[in-house]
């Protein structure tokens, strides 16, 4: 709500599907893909690629740290959902 009231330029959500069921999280994925815009960055941060079933990112980074420490696209949040962090925590 806050988004389409006050229209930011930068948009920062973190852990927006935190608590929500499935039909709460899609209504709110929903609301997220109507207000995107070429015109405004959002940074959604998230633990669970299920959130990526309704909000296909432009962009994933992994941190460790503190640090980006890989970037890739969606598919790099289907490789952490099947292979886990560990992977990247000495990358740091």
């Amino acid at each position: 709500l806050q988004m389409a009231l006050f229209e930011p330029s930068l948009c920062i959500l973190d852990e927006m599907d935190s608590g929500l069921d499935i039909d709460a999280l899609r209504i709110a994925a929903d609301g997220v893909n109507a207000l995107r815009s070429p015109d405004r960055a959002m940074v959604v941060i998230t633990h669970y690629q299920r959130l990526l079933n309704y909000i296909v990112p432009d962009f994933v980074h992994v941190m460790s740290r503190g640090r980006v420490v890989k970037s890739g696209d969606k598919e790099l949040a289907l490789e952490l959902e099947a292979s886990g962090y560990t992977q990247f925590e000495d990358a740091a």
